[in-house]
């Protein structure tokens, strides 16, 4: 399946307290039909991606959220014996990332637009 249009999404999250709303959305096409989408929020905003789709409207791209995809990757964390750490540190980690806040309710993206590519990573 080929979209008609792709975004490349990157979201930056800076070590300043406030971003002008000037400064938080840029669009720039790639070519026809590809664009990149960049919004930037401060170290004290909690980020909302469907809300910042609907600002980007104004930079040209519009969205239809239930319409819209989201390709999301994850990593699970394996523990191994060849690692350095100790097993109660790997085991840790490995659960502590596991217990992590899910993305899609981190960033209030609708569940039911997104489709998880992920990896496992030995430590």
């Amino acid at each position: 399946m080929l979209h008609e249009r792709i975004v490349f999404l990157t979201v930056h999250i800076l070590g300043i307290p406030w971003v002008a709303a000037a400064d938080r959305i840029q669009v720039r096409e790639l070519r026809a039909g590809y664009y990149q989408l960049d919004i930037r929020y401060d170290f004290k905003d909690e980020p909302d991606i469907p809300l910042a789709l609907t600002l980007a409207a104004q930079h040209g791209l519009q969205f239809e959220m239930m319409e819209t995809s989201f390709f999301i990757s994850r990593q699970i964390f394996i523990p191994t014996a060849k690692s350095g750490w100790r097993k109660w540190q790997e085991h840790l980690f490995s659960t502590m990332s596991h217990n992590s806040r899910n993305v899609t309710d981190y960033y209030r993206i609708p569940s039911n637009g997104v489709i998880s590519l992920g990896s496992q990573i030995e430590i």
